[in-house]
């Protein structure tokens, strides 16, 4: 083993390490002080005796970079530098109270008027919304009120039309009820009442004069033969005769007919007839259900339908006259002409008259609509018919027609009766009428054509005093007038006549631009 000392590179063969030295020598411990650094050249070969040495034995093992290092490791880290301010104790400041200013007496009146005027402003606004919100609050209570008093008055109406159904009134608006009927039992009260109506009719023909006979249905009015009837069924007849239910035949006289109602009273010679009920046709509402007795075909006697009334107030045209109608779904065929028509308290409410049939000009099929007299329209007429033989009503003397209510509008003029002429001596003669006149009233009744015109003629009597206004020339003129009596030749109370828009207010055109009048 081959060693060197001063700290050289130690060769060991047998692969052991050197011992640690657990002392320094008395050299080591002091610091020698370090040889100035040779100088070399380019030129010079830097000596490296200790890297010989490290290679002795060949090995090619370098020196540590470390050895003989002048720095010293792992000395004592020295504390970094740092600075502490030094605390100083709070001292709390403290600060004199400063004295209130005192406020000057001139802002002092001026704050409390401002605040005065706007207490006053805000009171005023109050006063005024409040105001506003009771009157509004006022008037919708007035209007609730006002709704609540008209529902009021509606169910007293109500309960009035049931009070007066108790006391034996047709039934209206109930067809079933405790005071009603059912169809059958309607049938079961009256059809012995119900009667069928031949007549023995003259009529001209290529061939002379021929015989025919027409048919139709009736109902016994009075227990002691007075029968009614439709006027065209007997109309032009030489002999009439009457069948009952049970197949018992009278001959029949013919006491009076109206054409312009289509009314005719018959009389039989028997007493203790079954007589028919009357009732009221004004007691009626659409919707009502109605039984229509009769004998269609002339051959299906006593034959019942049932329906329902579909409208009222239907004006329609029969033989040149317009009537006023029931309108029912109930059936109604040639020979149920002049029979009656029940409400479902069994009592007789119209005169089953007509019915519409056949095609429109589109090709559909009419069927349902039938039309019946409203009794209360004729009740006065009957009477008149049974007693006189004629009608006695109020008569005016005059010649209508109705108004167009497109062709009124486009010219400016009111919907009413167009007077044609004037009967001379008359009532409308003497009350001042004069032809090219449209009559609007009649005695407080709206007039807007001849049906409404007939219908406000039934209020009145003959030689009762009224009043009727016109319009001529444009202005409105109310007259005095008291009525006749109609003429007992059984002619229409007051004739009408078609015309055309053209022939009214041509007329009317004269009237205004220069004609005579």
């Amino acid at each position: 083993m081959d060693t060197f000392d001063n700290n050289e590179f130690v060769s060991e063969t047998e692969n052991s390490r050197p011992e640690p030295q657990t002392s320094m020598p008395e050299e080591a411990a002091a610091v020698p002080e370090e040889p100035p650094a040779p100088q070399y050249t380019p030129e010079t070969e830097v000596p490296q005796p200790e890297a010989a040495a490290y290679r002795g034995a060949g090995e090619g093992r370098k020196e540590s970079p470390y050895v003989n290092s002048p720095y010293v490791m792992n000395q004592p880290r020295q504390e970094q530098y740092s600075y502490t301010p030094p605390q100083q104790e709070y001292q709390p400041q403290y600060e004199a109270p400063q004295k209130p200013k005192k406020a000057k007496k001139g802002n002092f009146w001026k704050r409390t008027g401002a605040a005065v005027l706007a207490l006053a402003v805000v009171a005023g606004g109050c006063l005024i919304t409040a105001s506003s919100v009771n009157s509004y609050w006022e008037e919708r209570n007035e209007q609730t009120v006002s709704l609540l008093n008209q529902k009021i008055e509606s169910l007293q109406d109500q309960l009035d039309a049931l009070a007066r159904q108790a006391g034996g009134n047709s039934l209206s608006g109930s067809p079933v009820s405790s005071t009603g009927l059912t169809p059958g039992q309607v049938y079961a009260k009256n059809v012995d009442s119900v009667v069928a109506v031949s007549s023995t009719v003259q009529a001209a023909s290529i061939y002379g004069v021929t015989q025919g006979t027409s048919t139709g249905s009736g109902f016994i009015l009075t227990e002691d033969g007075f029968v009614v009837t439709n006027c065209h069924v007997v109309e032009g007849a030489t002999a009439v005769s009457v069948v009952m239910h049970n197949g018992l035949e009278y001959d029949a006289q013919i006491v009076g007919t109206d054409s312009t109602n289509d009314i005719a009273v018959l009389k039989i010679d028997a007493d203790n007839l079954p007589a028919a009920a009357v009732g009221s046709s004004d007691d009626l509402v659409i919707g009502d259900m109605v039984v229509a007795i009769g004998n269609p075909l002339g051959e299906l006697t006593s034959t019942q339908t049932v329906g329902y009334v579909s409208g009222k107030d239907r004006d329609v045209t029969t033989d040149n006259t317009i009537i006023n109608m029931i309108q029912t779904d109930a059936a109604i065929n040639s020979g149920n002409s002049g029979g009656p028509l029940f409400n479902m308290n069994g009592e007789v409410v119209g005169i089953t008259t007509a019915k519409y049939s056949g095609t429109t000009g589109s090709g559909a099929s009419i069927e349902g609509i039938g039309f019946a007299i409203p009794i209360d329209d004729v009740k006065g007429i009957i009477s008149d018919l049974m007693e006189h033989g004629y009608v006695t009503g109020a008569y005016l003397g005059v010649i209508v027609s109705d108004t167009d209510a497109a062709s009124a509008a486009m010219f400016g003029l009111p919907v009413g009766a167009y007077v044609q002429s004037v009967e001379s001596g008359a009532a409308a003669d003497r009350a001042g009428i004069l032809p090219k006149d449209i009559i609007i009233d009649l005695g407080g009744h709206e007039v807007e054509g001849i049906t409404t015109l007939t219908r406000a003629l039934r209020n009145f009597k003959a030689g009762d005093t009224t009043t009727v206004t016109v319009v001529r020339s444009g202005q409105r003129m109310t007259l005095d007038i008291t009525l006749d009596e109609k003429p007992h030749d059984n002619t229409a109370s007051e004739e009408t006549q078609e015309t055309t828009p053209g022939d009214i207010y041509g007329g009317w055109y004269d009237r205004f631009f220069g004609g005579n009048g």
